[in-house]
């Protein structure tokens, strides 16, 4: 019975991603660069701010979260990169494949099922931390420069600068600028997961070996991880679980198309993140069997 009901829990994000894998499959046109334009440019800050302000997220619970969240994906780094030195795998194609989770398209979904507007608002302070260091160190790394430009033309950051804004001033959004956010917030996370399943079909796997290690080291790593820094900042419940769950999901998209972009290995990047999110169909309902209070 408790199988059932974490399966139910993810078979949601499944099921969309699973519509966009079939829709790539049967060669339906699917405008990937205008969706996921859309996505990134509209969807997800509106999702950000929508989430941080409507919910009355306090500066405390969002600081902690952030806080916590920092220090696993700095833990990803270092035990990351350790691993990439053991195994003799190149550190400006593999690292940011460790270090960032998909816990946009996968993760988001996930913790609102988990845990509900609590549990979101939780994912989306874990998000925007990664989203702003994956645009920065992220990018870097796999240029092998530093640039600041993407995070300075992302309306992510902005998004939750204006939110935090909005959270430290107890300034009360207008009613037409909250509903509009609120109902592009809800259209968004659906759209995510299709087109997350549009990009899985098209990635080809390469370099079995090296996609594979890749792929299982990101999800136990992980997990390990978050699970140490929840203990570690003795976070409430639903934070724990929500730090836990975002920790251990697989190897994110833009890590492959970094990859692809500055050429660091993509063929293998691709392989990583399908591999890794096909592992999440067993390992998510697993995690979530262990976070979650009552189970």
């Amino acid at each position: 019975m408790i199988l059932l009901d974490l399966l139910a829990l993810v078979s949601p994000v499944f099921a969309c991603a699973a519509i966009g894998w079939v829709w790539r499959r049967m060669d339906r046109p699917f405008d990937s660069e205008t969706v996921t334009g859309l996505t990134v440019n509209i969807g997800t800050p509106c999702i950000v701010f929508d989430t941080l302000t409507r919910l009355d997220v306090s500066l405390g619970d969002f600081g902690l979260m952030a806080a916590a969240s920092l220090t696993a994906i700095a833990g990803f780094a270092v035990v990351g990169l350790i691993w990439l030195m053991i195994a003799g795998f190149s550190k400006a194609a593999f690292l940011p494949a460790l270090m960032f989770p998909n816990c946009g398209n996968i993760g988001l979904p996930v913790c609102l099922f988990a845990f509900g507007e609590a549990g979101l608002a939780s994912a989306v302070s874990f998000f925007a931390v990664m989203i702003v260091l994956q645009f920065t160190v992220g990018v870097a790394i796999a240029a092998g420069k530093a640039s600041f430009r993407l995070l300075l033309t992302s309306p992510v950051a902005y998004a939750l600068v204006l939110a935090l804004l909005v959270m430290s001033f107890e300034i009360t959004v207008p009613e037409p600028i909250a509903k509009t956010t609120q109902l592009l917030s809800g259209v968004t996370i659906p759209v995510m997961l299709i087109a997350l399943g549009v990009s899985i079909a098209q990635l080809r796997i390469s370099s079995l070996g090296e996609s594979l290690a890749v792929a299982v080291t990101r999800m136990v790593m992980g997990f390990g991880i978050g699970t140490a820094t929840a203990w570690a900042f003795d976070l409430p419940p639903v934070m724990a679980g929500v730090l836990i769950i975002q920790s251990s999901l697989p190897v994110a998209v833009f890590t492959y198309l970094f990859a692809l972009r500055y050429g660091r290995s993509p063929e293998t990047l691709a392989g990583a993140v399908v591999l890794s999110t096909l592992f999440s169909f067993v390992s998510l309902p697993l995690v979530l069997y262990l976070v979650m209070p009552g189970t």
